[in-house]
Formats: structure tokens, sequence, C-alpha cells
């Protein structure tokens, strides 16, 4: 495994410009772990509705940076007390949505560390004592793929609260009443030894443990060149420093349909007129392959009627793009 320093970077515009520069055109097939620590920041999920998914009078009065990521899942919040972590590496065909996989190595380092309760619970978090410290979303694209995810380690709860919206559906799939009651920080868990840890200190001590030693010394590092810079701030520029990318553009929509599965929601917006669907756009915290976009080009423009919509959803593999639903799921929640 090899270690990329992203150089103490906190802006998450290029922070998430590194990953992608990683995994997209980082020339090496051993993994690559990567860490960073963003400023006060959401970062949505890669098919989200930016509107809906944060509070935009409280982000924009704080000067809270907003950013798409390419990886599917929900929206989460960083500031200085989160620590994120990053597994870049080939894409196995087995390692897609096997979050169990890519986080025993950070599960194992906070059992070390005397985090005993720590582990994977459901489809993508990590927990301790039922609470949530730690999100994990997915991203694959020619042959290799990045696993990713937050570790709060003393994060500020309340700004998490303050900055995000939290659909009802959510909170009430989970049998829970609030955010607060539902997410933890690490720090309080660790052994008394630890206690006076920084943020920077635990990335350290979870960083040795990944590469099993007690020396920085002995750890692989990689150091990005003048070269890697050029196409990392290039990256950034095109994407996370886009507002198109990072809002897009999401017209007036006459017909919502929306649906909570196991694999999380899909949320479908539709102009319909003269019972054809003239625009869609489909929203969601799924993980998925491929483009959204690619389903939403087949949709558009055919008629909307259930017969209709189940040829045209029969020419979609539904599984790649949604995860594990059926072709039947998605035409019900069209239609």
């Amino acid at each position: 495994m090899i270690f990329v320093s992203n150089e103490e970077i906190t802006d998450p515009r290029i922070n998430l410009a590194i990953e992608t520069y990683l995994v997209q055109e980082m020339p090496v097939e051993e993994p690559i772990l990567l860490f960073y620590i963003n400023e006060p920041s959401i970062i949505i999920g890669r098919n989200q509705n930016t509107i809906e998914e944060i509070n935009t009078d409280y982000v924009e009065k704080q000067g809270i940076h907003v950013v798409r990521r390419l990886s599917g899942g929900g929206a989460v919040y960083h500031d200085a007390g989160n620590l994120n972590f990053s597994f870049i590496m080939p894409d196995d065909g087995e390692s897609f949505r096997n979050f169990g996989k890519v986080t025993q190595p950070i599960i194992d380092a906070l059992h070390d560390m005397g985090v005993d309760g720590a582990e994977l619970k459901g489809r993508n978090d990590l927990v301790i004592d039922g609470k949530k410290f730690s999100g994990n979303a997915m991203y694959s694209t020619n042959g290799r793929m990045f696993a990713h995810g937050t570790l709060m380690f003393d994060s500020d709860v309340n700004e998490v609260v303050n900055a995000l919206k939290v659909r009802k559906d959510k909170i009430e799939s989970k049998g829970i009443k609030s955010i607060r009651s539902r997410v933890t920080n690490i720090k309080p868990y660790l052994t008394d030894t630890h206690q006076n840890m920084s943020t920077k200190d635990f990335r350290q001590e979870i960083l040795l443990k990944i590469f099993e030693t007690d020396s920085l010394d002995d750890v692989n590092v990689y150091k990005l060149t003048d070269k890697d810079w050029e196409r990392i701030n290039a990256i950034s520029d095109k994407l996370y420093r886009n507002w198109d990318w990072n809002y897009g553009r999401s017209p007036e929509f006459d017909l919502v349909r929306r649906k909570r599965f196991t694999i999380g929601s899909i949320e479908a917006k539709m102009n319909v007129s003269e019972g054809e669907i003239k625009e869609i756009r489909i929203f969601g915290d799924f993980f998925g392959l491929g483009e959204i976009s690619d389903v939403e080009n087949v949709l558009r423009g055919i008629k909307y009627d259930k017969e209709a919509i189940k040829e045209a959803v029969a020419t979609i593999d539904v599984k790649k793009y949604f995860g594990n639903i059926e072709a039947e799921d998605l035409i019900e929640l069209l239609y």
C-alpha cells in the first residue's frame, strides 16, 4: 500500500480533486491510502438534489463549502474534528458495495485504540453503541475504484444539525427521533491515554496501525509532484469549484415520486405533458455504478403509462445503476 499525503490542505475542493486524480489517473496498481481533514463543508452525494439536502441560509451565512463528490450515498458534514479516509484500488469486481471488506482496517485500528464497540451496521455506517460515527461510499470507473468514509473524531454535532436537512422518512426508517440521538464522536470512547489527541494525532495513529508499524519511517509515502498538482487543480476547476457540478440546474417538476428502499432513497422528478415524460431527473442516496443520466435518457420522451415505462425499464440494468432492487420496484416508483 502507498500513502499519499495531501500536504495538510483543508479545502474540500482540492481534497476531492486529489482523490479523483488518484482514482482516474494515478498509474499504480497497488492500493493507495489518502487522508484529509476539511474546513467546514457539506459533501453531497453524486445523485442528490443539493438544495433539498442543505439549510441554504445557514450554510451561506456561515461560509460553509458545498461540494458534490463522485460517489453515491447521502450528504455529510465535515469540519476540523472529522477525519476522512479513502482507499483507492483496482476494482476486482467483488469489492464494490462490500463495505465490510473496506472498513475492516479502520475498525481493527479503532479496536486497538480501545474502541471495542466499533462495528459496521446496516448498509454503510460504522457505529459505536448503535450511534453512527462514520458514513461510507464508493465509486468505480475504468477498472479502478475508491472506498471512502468519514470518521467523526471530535466534530461539532450541533453544526451537523444546523447545516443539513434530514428527511423525516430517513429518520423514521432508522427508528430514531433526531440526528443528535443517532450520531457520536469517537474521542469519548478512546482509552485515557488517547484523550488528549487532536484530529491530526488521531490520523497518525490510524495511519500507523493500518501500516502495522510504530514508525512513520516505515510508511510507504508518495509525494505528489508538480505535474500531479497541475492535474489536480484542473480537476478542481472543472468539477469541485464549478457551481453547475455542485448544485446543478434543477427545473421545476410537476410530478414527484419518492420511495425508500433498503439500498437507500430514490426520487424521480418528472415533467409530464401531453401524456409524455418531457423531462426527468433522478435523485437519491443509493450506490450505483454508471451515470444516472443513462437511465434518465432512456425514460425521457416515452409515454407516461405503465406499459411504456415497463418496456423502457426492461432495457435498463436496474441493479447496476441502483443496487439490489428489481425492475418492478423501479416501475412502481415511476408510476
